[in-house]
């Protein structure tokens, strides 16, 4: 189990000073979140120099990573997180496909362990069966593309999404049976929808691939610093150990960057302190 963070806290950094920094903090693992600044993937730049550069600088800094596809705006600048693989138009749908596959590409130059994505927010009052069948074609064509480069791919239920629960997700991992396909579980999620947690990560540690953590209370969907929510982070964290998970658990908090080195420093302290011991 490895302490991580997730980029989206330090976007006003560039992506090459947040790596080394968390690195000088203690942080063993990294989640990048693709963005317009760090590791675009409709940049030539990003495959001719930045990627390369980057897998170097993670190799040096004895970084590991995971990639997150939810940059909020890369894709469409006037709405957040749109187009999805749930857009009615094909058009659309492809330009979220394209990323994807995109960060399957990244992934396997990086050596990262897993592409982390998620349904998004269906755009219309589309009949649900529809929408199904739209996200599932997607998804399996996805896992083809991943296995053939070796990568693998968690999906992240999101509360406000299509997928927002673990019982829509446990339809979804059946209908997808793919074993490149997994889960990236955010447990700030499970307390905001009322979830179980240690239920959740005994059901699905065989394939919990990536893990956010953050605090948050229930029924309100916003990340938050350590302390200021009702997480039990010291049960999650020896859950986690209890359950064999050896991936990095990534802290996740987009909407502090302006605070970004302060609160990845916060946050390590504090996850230290809670650390189970024989993993410390």
């Amino acid at each position: 189990m490895l302490l991580g963070y997730n980029t989206n806290g330090l976007n006003q950094l560039p992506l090459e000073d947040g790596l080394a920094m968390l690195a000088e903090l203690g942080y063993e693992s990294v989640a990048i979140t693709l963005d317009y600044a760090a590791l675009d993937p409709f940049q030539r730049e990003t495959w001719q120099h930045q990627a390369p550069r980057i897998a170097r600088l993670l190799r040096r800094l004895s970084l590991r990573c995971v990639l997150e596809t939810g940059g909020r705006f890369l894709l469409y600048p006037r709405r957040k997180h749109q187009p999805t693989l749930l857009h009615p138009d094909p058009a659309q749908q492809q330009r979220r496909r394209s990323l994807l596959v995109r960060a399957v590409a990244l992934a396997s130059i990086l050596e990262a362990e897993v592409v982390s994505f998620w349904s998004g927010v269906a755009e219309s009052e589309e009949n649900e069966k529809v929408l199904w069948q739209r996200l599932t074609t997607a998804c399996r064509e996805l896992c083809e593309v991943a296995a053939k480069n070796g990568v693998r791919l968690g999906f992240e239920p999101e509360p406000g999404m299509f997928i927002d629960s673990m019982q829509r997700f446990a339809e979804l991992f059946q209908a997808i049976n793919h074993p490149v396909f997994g889960l990236t579980l955010d447990i700030g999620h499970l307390v905001c929808l009322g979830e179980p947690i240690e239920a959740t990560i005994q059901a699905w540690h065989k394939v919990l691939w990536n893990v956010h953590l953050e605090d948050m209370v229930p029924g309100r969907h916003e990340h938050l610093p350590f302390g200021q929510g009702e997480v039990p982070v010291p049960e999650v964290l020896r859950c986690l150990a209890a359950h064999g998970y050896r991936g990095g658990v990534h802290v996740e908090l987009s909407g502090h960057s302006s605070m970004g080195i302060a609160m990845a420093r916060q946050a390590r302290d504090f996850l230290r302190q809670h650390w189970p011991r024989r993993l410390v």
